[in-house]
């Protein structure tokens, strides 16, 4: 399978074609997490979703992969140790999913791609980014689907406050920002948007956990489509550290993967059906 790389508005991305395809295809876009596998490359390698019918198009996340400053992550972590969540769980989040009409549009110009409305994928804080996407309503989305999620960014900052070296201190204006990047607060902007997959990894945080049930309650409750399905034995991370090049599949990521070509293939389908009748 080969990877085409490139950047489109900016953005750097590996992309992977559809296998038998010839002419326009579907866009599915993804964003990594910070965690194993951190980059767009090896993102790719972990849930490369070889048989789905769309261009997969893995978008390198804030100062990830080629985004890294000097070629290293520590310019990303000094943020982290500036404030989590205002300097670094935030603005990554905000950026990435203000930088979708943009890259859209430049995909197409540089991809045989269809006009139809784009899928979605993220992991982690990359979930994150799709629920943001998803909320604000820019781009029409077809499909969307979640692993390990960062449903609440709330619930993240205890996660990774040790990069600082110290317990996180709330301010009112944390407060604020933990409030609007809460997804399970914001479900009924969920609840009219396209079918959402949540996939939980068994041995996830238990507060990523408990965020991903209750964000799939709370859309369904607003009588929206969301799915939740667990996985036996998966952690939070995707890949085997340190997570920044291409590497073999874990067992768990080729779980995860088959779910994936599942889901986003019977989307696409249904699309498809939906548009010969």
């Amino acid at each position: 399978m080969t990877a085409h790389t490139g950047t489109a508005a900016g953005v750097p991305f590996t992309a992977l074609a559809p296998e038998g395809i010839d002419g326009p295809a579907p866009l599915l876009l993804t964003w990594h997490m910070l965690d194993a596998p951190r980059t767009d490359a090896a993102f790719a390698a972990a849930l490369p979703m070889s048989t789905v019918p769309a261009w997969r198009v893995h978008l390198a996340m804030p100062m990830c992969g080629a985004r890294m400053v000097d070629g290293s992550l520590d310019a990303a972590i000094a943020l982290a140790r500036d404030d989590v969540l205002l300097s670094f769980l935030a603005p990554f989040t905000r950026q990435a999913a203000a930088e979708l009409p943009d890259v859209v549009t430049d995909l197409r110009a540089q991809l045989p791609t269809d006009d139809g409305p784009v899928s979605l994928l993220g992991g982690s804080l990359g979930g994150a980014v799709v629920l943001r996407a998803l909320t604000a309503g820019e781009v029409p989305v077809r499909a969307a689907a979640l692993v390990n999620p960062a449903v609440r960014l709330r619930s993240v900052v205890p996660l990774v406050e040790g990069l600082a070296g110290r317990p996180y201190r709330w301010t009112p204006e944390a407060d604020r920002v933990a409030d609007e990047l809460d997804f399970v607060a914001r479900a009924g902007e969920l609840a009219d948007r396209p079918p959402l997959l949540i996939v939980s990894g068994e041995d996830d945080h238990p507060a990523l956990r408990a965020d991903a049930e209750a964000l799939q309650a709370a859309v369904r409750t607003r009588h929206g489509d969301a799915r939740l399905v667990t996985v036996p034995g998966l952690a939070h991370p995707l890949a085997e550290e340190p997570g920044l090049e291409p590497a073999p599949q874990t067992p768990a990521a080729r779980a995860v993967d088959g779910i994936l070509v599942n889901w986003f293939s019977s989307q696409l389908e249904d699309a498809s059906s939906v548009r010969g009748s």
